[in-house]
This record gives structure tokens, sequence and C-alpha cells, in this order.
């Protein structure tokens, strides 16, 4: 399990503008009686405190504030000490009782974070399994120390794969539902990644982003749930087929769900108006309708400002469903949103007949026939079209 401490520095690393990460050494903790001379920072580590290099002849400070892994915050100076016989550059004032530079973190790993101009973090790492999870964080050997992390060297798959054991970790049933699935992943792969700015400006993406995720994280608990079960081989072959139609069926019950879990989270972020499963006439259910099942039901809403869409995961046989689902649009264009990766051109001209618009990530769209490809819309598309009929900035 990733250690608290370590997780949290990594994730700050990966956030913030510029990082930095040493071993204490005993003059830093005050060992050699150099304790009020600060923590060293090597040449190559200056932009970390400093902006430039400073030339000889002076001294040269600036003061910011720290916020540390206890919840402490110090007033910290920052110094180029130039003066004399000196030259070097290292981080003071700490205040009194500061608990991270005695004696005993001789040895821990210094982390230092700038989020802004004043704004900084630290962290002092100080077990063994608390320094390795971080070096193997940014693949940064022991003696690779006392510098500036390169966080494009970041171990984000480390990352990822410690979030998702974490979080079955935690679970005290064997699967939990596929709303609670979804959101899970959405979060592991909003913190790992931090481009949660994809949800408006590249929404195609992040739909499959998150749906890898999620994909990820439910076949690492069934690996959790069966691994075991699997190393150890079944009794005979009717078990075994009975475990397998078990995944099978658990995994295709969740793909659709799955789905309209993870575009509700990118209706929401984009500030669309919809409503969910909404209930048009008798018993159908459109997977999404805009503005809302009210302004359908609302004969003096016009129609022409009534969008559905339907949501499958795959839409081979099962896009005629999406024909009957709102009368009221019966004679006009119906969405259907999917992860298909082609259909015949056959299948698009009897979409095409029925007023069925396909919504596909624009990576998909490549997968469909060339002469066809002009008539489907990525979400982002259709995205900014609710916008627009919605009258959303």
């Amino acid at each position: 399990m990733m250690k608290k401490y370590a997780e949290q520095a990594i994730k700050a690393v990966y956030n913030g503008k510029i990082s930095f990460c040493k071993f204490l050494s005993a003059n830093d903790t005050g060992l050699t009686g150099g304790h009020q001379a600060g923590i060293y920072i090597s040449k190559p580590a200056v932009p970390i405190l400093f902006n430039k290099y400073f030339e000889k002849g002076n001294n040269q400070e600036r003061w910011v504030k720290i916020n540390w892994q206890d919840g402490s915050r110090t007033d910290t100076r920052f110094i180029y000490y130039g003066r004399g016989t000196r030259n070097e550059y290292r981080i003071t004032n700490f205040g009194r009782g500061f608990e991270f530079l005695n004696y005993d973190y001789t040895g821990a790993l210094f982390v230092l974070i700038k989020d802004d101009e004043t704004e900084y973090q630290g962290f002092v790492l100080n077990s063994d399994d608390e320094i390795n999870q971080f070096l193997e964080a940014f693949n940064i050997s022991p003696t690779e120390t006392n510098n500036i992390i390169n966080k494009q060297n970041c171990n984000l798959e480390l990352f990822e794969k410690q979030a998702l054991y974490d979080f079955i970790a935690t679970l005290d049933v064997d699967f939990p539902s596929s709303e609670i699935m979804s959101c899970k992943a959405r979060e592991i792969e909003n913190a790992v990644y931090n481009h949660i700015n994809y949800i408006t400006i590249n929404p195609d993406k992040k739909l499959l982003d998150w749906t890898d995720m999620e994909f990820k994280l439910f076949r690492a608990l069934e690996h959790a749930r069966y691994g075991e079960m699997i190393r150890n081989g079944f009794n005979d072959v009717e078990e075994f087929i009975s475990v397998a139609n078990q995944v099978l069926n658990r995994r295709k019950s969740r793909a659709g769900k799955s789905l309209e879990h993870h575009l509700a989270a990118i209706f929401d972020g984009n500030k669309l108006k919809y409503t969910a499963q909404a209930v048009t006439e008798g018993n159908k259910k459109p997977d999404f309708l805009f503005p809302s099942q009210e302004a359908y039901h609302n004969l003096n809403f016009t129609a022409d400002k009534l969008i559905s869409l339907a949501a499958k995961t795959t839409c081979k046989d099962r896009w005629r469903q999406v024909i009957n689902e709102a009368d009221r649009l019966r004679d006009q264009n119906k969405f259907l949103c999917t992860l298909q990766q082609g259909v015949s051109p056959a299948q698009m001209d009897e979409m095409q007949a029925e007023k069925v618009i396909l919504v596909v990530p624009s990576l998909y769209i490549k997968t469909y026939p060339k002469e066809k490809q002009n008539r489907i819309w990525s979400i982002k598309k259709f995205i900014d079209y609710v916008k627009e009929v919605e009258n959303i900035k």
C-alpha cells in the first residue's frame, strides 16, 4: 500500500510548477553543529528558490510560506550567501521546535514543491517504504537527488495501479454498483493524470480515458476476487463454466451503464440541462433527454428544442431501439452515442433514413466507412450543439 505522505508528495509534485528533493545530511539536521545554516541546495536546483543565479558579492533573500505534511505552516527564507568566501544557496528560518530538522530525520528525503511565487509545499519522508515509493514514482535513483525533479518521468502507471488497489482494499462487498465503480474510476483518472479540463475542451478523450480506467479497475477487482480461485484450479469443467459465465455476465451488464454514467459526468461538467432515463410515452425511457422530462411533456415547448440521446456500448443490432423512444421526436434527428468501432455502409444508410445520428468519440470516427464519416458527430460537436439549443454560453 502506498504510504500516505508519499502519495501526497507524489500528487503535489505532479501538480506543482517545479519540485526538488534531496536526502537531509547531518549538516542539514544539525548533527555537525551547523544547524543554523539551514538546508543546503545544490547549484543545479537553484530554480526551486530563485528565478536567476546570483554573482558573488552580496547576499540575496526572499521569504515564502511552506505548508508541511503535518498541517503546519512556516514563514521560511530562501537565501544566497555571496559575501566573503561563501557562495551557496540555503533554506533557513523554519521556526522554533520545527519537527523535521531534528537529528532523527538525518537521511530522510526532503521534497519541496513550488505552487506559486510565495506558496510552497514541503514533505520529509522518513521511512524506507515512503522514500522508495516516491523515488520509484519519478524514476529517480538515490544518486540523482539534490536536483530538480523531472515530473515528465513520473511513473503514472505505478500511481494508477496503487490507487486501484487502495480502493479495492476498502470494499466490504465483492462488487460495488456500476455507479460507484464509474465514479471511482473517474476520480482515479482525474487524480492521476490531472486532465479535468478535458471535460470541456476534449470530452471525446475524457470519455475514453474514464472508460479505460473503469475497465482497469473492474479487471483489478476481478483479479482480487477470482485470482486465487483460478490459480488453485477447478474441480471440474462445470465449475469452470459457472465461474466464467459469472464473470462474462457481470462484464456485459456493466458496460452500458458505465457509458451512461461517464456521459452524465461529462454533461454535468459542461452544465447541460437533461433528464437521465426520462419517461416519455408509456414506459419508454431514452437514456438522456434534453433539456428535461418536464419540457418533453409540455406540449407548448417546441419539439425543435428537444433532443434525445441513447447510449449503447455497441450498436450494430441494437440501434433500432432508439427510433421509437420519444414520439415527439419521431420525425426529428435522434442521437445515438456508441463506443462501437465501425458499422457497415448499409447500416449507416438505414440510420440516416430513420434520422438517427451517430455520436462517436472522435478517435473512433476513422474506423467507419470513409464516405460516411461526415455524417458522424463527435462528443464535442454534440455538446456544442446542445449548448447552442439550450443557449448555454
